[in-house]
């Protein structure tokens, strides 16, 4: 099946501009174009977009899209550097969601926090209880904001 490019924008969620823009830097190499030089995407094309996109939100910049997507022009001959951006990636979004899941807790620890103090009318009913006191899925998160010495990872 063939697409406009107002069809894909709706099948990918991508705006036109970022469809024209992604041609534009080669991102695109198969698409073709009819006798009026209008885009005409298929559902490869849709499908690429879509892995495209994913790629863009992990953080690949659109110089290292390109970079793989030349690779898949190489066929069998990159696809251990292929495997590797992949592998790459999956590294540095684990990391990401262990440094989110810490944020996420610290969040959470401080809604439980505010939510006591506002049942109790007063923040000096939580400010000062010992860490026994506090629920224990919250004390990991408490005992990160209270240490002088900061890690971020």
């Amino acid at each position: 099946m063939t697409y406009t490019i107002k069809d894909i924008s709706k099948l990918t969620g991508l705006p036109a501009s970022t469809l024209r823009y992604y041609d534009k830097q080669g991102l695109l190499p198969s698409l073709k174009r009819d006798d009026n030089n209008i885009r005409i995407f298929t559902d490869e094309d849709c499908r690429h977009l879509k892995l495209i996109d994913c790629l863009k939100k992990s953080g690949l910049s659109i110089k290292d899209i390109k970079h793989f997507i030349d690779l898949t022009g190489s066929g069998d001959n990159a696809i251990t550097e292929r495997r590797e951006i992949f592998r790459k990636r999956r590294e540095i979004l684990r990391k990401k969601l262990e440094n989110l899941k810490e944020v996420f807790n610290v969040i959470e620890y401080k809604c439980w926090y505010y939510e006591t103090a506002c049942e109790a009318g007063t923040e000096a009913a939580v400010k000062n209880l010992k860490p026994s006191d506090i629920p224990e899925k919250f004390r990991k998160a408490r005992e990160r904001l209270h240490n002088v010495i900061y890690s971020p990872e």
